[in-house]
């Protein structure tokens, strides 16, 4: 394994974006239970990203205008929701004092949600992961796999660590009504802001 690689990996999982804010978000409201959860949904929705590059599949998603068009404003769409989800008081930021199982799966389905509904992945790991085999390598698939194992464990290490650092300031957070308010306006503006990052996304 380079370390050209593992320090690329960690450049891109703790830079922000839908996955952290996500899992900030949860941690915030419902505590670090329920953060882990996220940081745990937000990975397993790499997976089909992951398989996609591994399989050609992403090739095939960026040949293909209208596949592209689509998943990516089924992306952008659920962006949005999460924006009007939190200013409702809903969804990622809706505080709850005990986590639920259904709280629970609730989480990690909006988590899994966040990155498998954005294109943009596939392309990035069929672009991304090839950089770091071998042209000589007898087991191509198995080392791409082999990144693609270490790259998820370092999505998840790095958004835990996120997510108790939120749920750690927690209580002083949520006992404020004025900083929830803000907190829901700046966390719906990151969302929304998101979104139309994705939607102005070319292939």
């Amino acid at each position: 394994m380079s370390i050209s690689f593992l320090i690329t990996s960690l450049i891109i999982v703790a830079s922000p974006g839908t996955g952290v804010l996500y899992t900030l978000a949860a941690g915030l409201s419902r505590g670090s239970r329920a953060s882990v959860v996220a940081a745990f949904g937000c990975t397993l929705g790499i997976l089909p990203h992951m398989a996609a590059a591994i399989l050609g599949l992403a090739a095939l998603l960026h040949a293909s205008a209208l596949a592209f068009q689509t998943f990516k404003y089924l992306g952008v769409a659920y962006l949005l929701y999460m924006a009007w989800s939190a200013l409702k008081e809903k969804g990622a930021l809706q505080v709850e004092q005990e986590t639920s199982a259904r709280s629970v799966l609730q989480v990690t389905i909006q988590a899994i949600l966040i990155n498998i509904l954005n294109p943009k992945l596939s392309i990035f790991f069929l672009a991304f992961l090839p950089q770091f085999i071998a042209a000589g390598d007898v087991h191509p698939l198995l080392r791409m796999l082999q990144l693609s194992g270490v790259f998820m464990a370092m999505t998840f290490v790095v958004f835990v660590l996120y997510g108790l650092f939120a749920a750690s300031v927690r209580d002083r957070v949520v006992t404020r009504p004025k900083v929830m308010t803000w907190l829901r306006r700046a966390f719906a503006g990151g969302f929304a802001l998101l979104g139309i990052r994705l939607a102005l996304a070319e292939r």
